[in-house]
């Protein structure tokens, strides 16, 4: 696996870059605060999004017009403005078995699931997607996503997320970092400490896109 980081005083600007110049077609959405900048700009970018399919990393197990929902968010800032084709989890239901279920019926009879990129968020004790250190779900390694009954930190929901092997497959990782409480968790994802979450996703390539205060 590569690692790059990238410091940057534009982190939307050049996540649309390395958007545009990797061209996904399977895209894996994250959930959070400092993607939504990059999702409204993606939605003015010069891609044809009709021809990409957009998935979820993680899900809050609310309906879909709650203001917690990932899905809310995302379609708010950009897919309710592109035609790309959407398979949102459901978050109402909790459904994890399900969104497996339509996971494998659109990737076949494969190991894991391939995104062409995957957006990744950083928390400040370093997980990321619903993967939180010392939950069960962190382990899997024999589902495509899993149900995370008590994520410990809020917002309080209950929540779905996909499992690190899929994480892993990705052919592009992008984490997306800003501000200064992350600080350590950047450092220690730079650093591969394998004790935190997001350290122990390893796409074929992965790109940490990070702020100035972030990087330190």
């Amino acid at each position: 696996m590569n690692r790059e980081l990238l410091v940057t005083d534009d982190l939307v600007g050049e996540a649309v870059r390395l958007f545009l110049e990797h061209a996904p077609r399977t895209i894996c959405l994250s959930g959070g605060g400092t993607p939504r900048s990059v999702y409204e700009a993606l939605a003015g970018a010069p891609f044809d999004w009709s021809v990409a399919e957009v998935f979820f990393g993680d899900e809050r197990c609310v309906p879909p017009t709650h203001a917690d929902s990932n899905f809310r968010m995302v379609s708010e800032a950009l897919l309710a403005r592109v035609p790309a084709t959407v398979y949102p989890m459901p978050g109402a239901t909790c459904d994890a078995e399900g969104y497996e279920r339509k996971l494998r019926e659109r990737f076949g009879d494969v190991p894991w699931p391939r995104f062409d990129l995957a957006f990744l968020g950083l928390g400040e004790e370093g997980h990321t997607a619903s993967l939180f250190l010392g939950q069960p779900a962190l382990e899997v390694a024999d589902r495509w996503a899993v149900q995370v009954p008590e994520p410990g930190q809020p917002p309080w929901h209950p929540r779905i997320t996909l499992t690190l092997p899929v994480l892993s497959a990705s052919a592009l990782g992008l984490f997306l970092v800003s501000g200064a409480s992350k600080r350590e968790a950047l450092g220690r994802l730079l650093a591969g400490d394998r004790e935190i979450p997001a350290a122990r996703v390893t796409p074929e390539r992965l790109v940490i896109l990070a702020t100035p205060e972030a990087a330190g």
